[in-house]
């Protein structure tokens, strides 16, 4: 199977990933060998170019011609349309498993995989996502577009760590997605710096805010959630990820708002 990974073309891969983390029809052009769904993590940020483009795109021209609040709500309606709010589902889960689940590691697991939501992923949507418009507003239409297309691509680098700091903490085929992301050799990881680090880069000579707190604060933000899922789990699952991903991101615009 690891063989016929590698073998995958490349752009099969990235396929793969655009089809994983997003729901535009990507699948109805092409679709990939199904051992390419194992290396999506390794294209994670580049489909935060995407989705992170359309929701840039939303905020600053709504914001030409709506009020500006209006825009920023649209462009965060756009952005869980893109994704299927995959994420988002994420997060609920991973806050109903750690919150109602205590330490209990299999009451955990059993939580984070009931479809339903209980109380504290519904109050824990509703803080994120006003935090997520408050630190929008906050900033400028141009500023905060840019930045979107800064944190969307290095959020999902920065939490694609997680695959090679822990393993899976379930069995595959108890997976969500019946799939289990395989670990990065340094030709992904390089690849995946690139595609993280890229927008992010530019992002930093262009607005000349510091780097430092723009690349470090974030990381932090990350360990100590790996931290948090290490020590309850010993593992990571899709809806770690998924939270994760949407926690540094919010970071990533707190820590611009505050600079």
């Amino acid at each position: 199977m690891q063989t016929s990974i590698d073998q995958a073309r490349w752009y099969d891969r990235i396929w793969a990933s655009f089809i994983f983390f997003t729901r535009l029809p990507f699948w109805r052009l092409h679709q990939p060998p199904k051992e390419c769904y194992k290396t999506v993590v390794e294209h994670w940020p580049l489909t935060g170019w995407l989705t992170g483009g359309l929701m840039a795109a939303t905020l600053w021209v709504g914001s030409m011609y709506l009020p500006y609040m209006v825009a920023v709500l649209l462009a965060i309606v756009v952005r869980l349309l893109v994704t299927g709010a995959l994420h988002e589902d994420g997060l609920a889960d991973f806050l109903d498993g750690f919150g109602g689940g205590g330490s209990d590691r299999d009451r955990i697991l059993t939580i984070m995989k009931d479809s339903h939501i209980g109380t504290y992923g519904v109050i824990g949507l509703l803080l994120y996502h006003l935090l997520l418009a408050a630190t929008l507003l906050s900033l400028t239409p141009v500023m905060a577009a840019l930045t979107i297309l800064a944190a969307s691509p290095y959020a999902r680098m920065v939490t694609a760590q997680l695959i090679m700091m822990m393993p899976y903490a379930r069995h595959e085929e108890e997976a969500k997605a019946k799939t289990v992301y395989r670990k990065m050799d340094w030709r992904a990881g390089v690849g995946l710096a690139i595609q993280g680090l890229l927008p992010m880069g530019l992002y930093l000579w262009y607005t000349g805010l510091p780097w430092e707190m723009v690349i470090f604060i974030p990381c932090v933000a990350m360990y100590f959630l790996y931290l948090l899922i290490w020590n309850r789990l010993r593992g990571y699952t899709g809806d770690c990820c998924g939270a994760v991903c949407l926690l540094v991101e919010l970071t990533v615009y707190l820590v611009v708002c505050a600079l």
